[in-house]
């Protein structure tokens, strides 16, 4: 690990053990907390992630539990659960209560993991209904305990394991304001030059798509249209070399008013694609805002 890395990691360590910030730290360390910070540094110093040594990170302000059973949540992650929030709460008319659907409206992450967008989408969208769903029942176990992180708001999110579009219950078809997903989107060749760090601790199934990285991404936009409502918004975190062609993909498949929208450092991460409504000409209701 660089110096400055290791500084930091370490404060997060002793933070951690002692339960005290660092203003704090000139009282005496117990015997026991002397210990457990030893484990912790030779886990650190063998290669394991911060964030799974751990056990917790920060997601939006929700303080969720992450270990190698789901990906550590990243600020590129943030970027996606801040467009997919924005897109829930356009200027679309008050919907109809649809059987099955107790909110006033419903969003679905797929491919939820430790539950980081789901979690984020109902802390900060009050009248949302939220599915999470993941095809792994240890990463759905990380997420059922994460949902302390939203209190009340947990009795809205509701966890469905299956594959993709598979998991959602039959009543939310082309009645999801907004569908959103980090899926993997890595190509095998390029998992074996990884970082480590990433290569030999996150879930494998979570980060490697396959021969191209597209084609989760290929088949999450290939079914969309089927359960988003009209003027509804798929958003999908991406690489920024696929941008491209996941544009193409999304027009040709029906979408309109296709974006990327780029992260904190500049490059194309978020695809927002939005189901149309019919007679506007465009995805949103009465047009473009």
């Amino acid at each position: 690990m660089a110096a400055r890395t290791s500084d930091v990691d370490a404060r997060w360590l002793v933070e951690e053990v002692s339960g005290l910030d660092r203003s704090r730290w000139s009282e005496p360390a117990t015997a026991a907390g002397r210990a457990r910070l030893t484990t912790l540094v030779e886990r650190r110093l063998a290669g394991e992630p911060l964030q799974y040594v751990l056990g917790r990170w920060s997601f939006r302000g929700l303080d969720l539990i992450v270990d190698p059973r789901v990906l550590i949540p990243r600020p590129e992650t943030e970027m996606v659960a801040e467009v997919a929030i924005a897109e829930a709460r356009g200027p679309y008319p008050p919907p109809p209560r649809h059987a099955g659907l107790t909110g006033p409206f419903a969003v679905a992450d797929l491919g939820t993991g430790s539950g980081a967008l789901a979690l984020a989408l109902a802390a900060e969208l009050p009248e949302a209904e939220v599915w999470a769903t993941d095809v792994s029942p240890t990463a759905l176990a990380v997420a059922r305990e994460n949902l302390a992180a939203v209190g009340p708001a947990a009795d809205r999110v509701h966890l469905a394991e299956g594959m993709w579009y598979e998991a959602l219950p039959a009543g939310s078809r082309g009645r999801l304001r907004v569908i959103v997903s980090n899926p993997p989107y890595v190509t095998e060749a390029e998992f074996a030059g990884l970082p480590p760090e990433v290569r030999d601790h996150e879930p494998a199934g979570a980060l490697v798509a396959g021969p191209t990285g597209r084609e989760s991404l290929e088949h999450l936009v290939a079914g969309g249209l089927d359960w988003l409502e009209p003027g509804g918004a798929l958003v999908l975190e991406l690489a920024p070399d696929q941008a491209a062609l996941l544009v193409a993909a999304a027009e040709a498949a029906g979408y309109e008013a296709v974006a990327v929208h780029r992260d904190l450092a500049g490059r194309d991460r978020v695809l927002v694609a939005r189901r149309p409504v019919e007679g506007t000409g465009s995805g949103w209701p009465g047009g473009e805002p």
